[in-house]
């Protein structure tokens, strides 16, 4: 059998993505690990421009790997994890963790196995002309097809983003707050206030008498 050039980019990429997610696991090192992460995401983009899915593959290269995982890679980084203990007592929990494991993978092959994403249920991608945009296409199903999941995973984003932020916050919870209803009712006499002042000649002549004062009383002391 003899393979085409896409068949051998596609098993480039898979084997490669393959190997990168493995070692994620098995590096002992943290910072290591985001870098086969970052790995990761770039043969994952590989496979979706294969897909003709330009739009999710620059997507995932410019957020996740531009973004996310230089995040990650700050937060290890600063956070200079203690492997070894955080390794303390990890074959008590041992075979729990290969329960869980194979419970997984007997759930992911039932998932992504040939009865759900084999080549009868799964058609190739068709060929389009220059004008097609998948960029177009995929907000279409977003706003259309799947609108209330889209909104849906948007709430519950959310909703994280705010958990997260007041289970994290350590400042002050006696801080100021606004009175919405004190401020509308507020009128030009509260926040306004005349100051008389007095002019420059007034304060000229002043300085002036001043100094008048002041001589007479010394020709007063010379004069005694």
């Amino acid at each position: 059998m003899e393979l085409t050039f896409q068949q051998l980019v596609f098993y480039g990429f898979s084997t490669l993505l393959l190997l990168s997610a493995l070692m994620v696991i098995l590096s002992r090192n943290s910072v290591k690990a985001v870098m086969f992460l970052v790995l990761c995401f770039v043969a994952t983009s590989g496979l979706w421009m294969l897909l003709q899915a330009e739009f999710l593959a620059v997507a995932l290269v410019l957020v996740y790997v531009g973004a996310v995982m230089v995040l990650f890679l700050f937060v290890v980084m600063m956070l200079d994890i203690d492997i070894a203990a955080r390794r303390h007592g990890f074959t008590k929990l041992l075979p729990l963790a290969l329960l869980v494991a194979i419970a997984f993978l007997f759930i992911l092959h039932w998932l992504v196995g040939d009865n759900h994403f084999g080549l009868e249920q799964m058609e190739a991608p068709s060929d389009h002309d220059a004008s097609y945009s998948n960029i177009r296409e995929l907000g279409k199903m977003l706003y259309t097809d799947y609108f209330y999941p889209f909104e849906l995973a948007a709430v519950i984003l959310l909703v994280a983003m705010v958990a997260a932020i007041s289970l994290t916050f350590r400042g002050k919870r006696s801080r100021k707050s606004q009175d919405i209803d004190k401020q509308v009712r507020v009128t030009k006499a509260d926040r306004l206030r005349v100051i008389k002042m007095e002019s420059s000649s007034s304060s000229q002549q002043t300085d002036s008498k001043s100094d008048e004062e002041s001589n007479e009383n010394k020709d007063k002391e010379q004069d005694k």
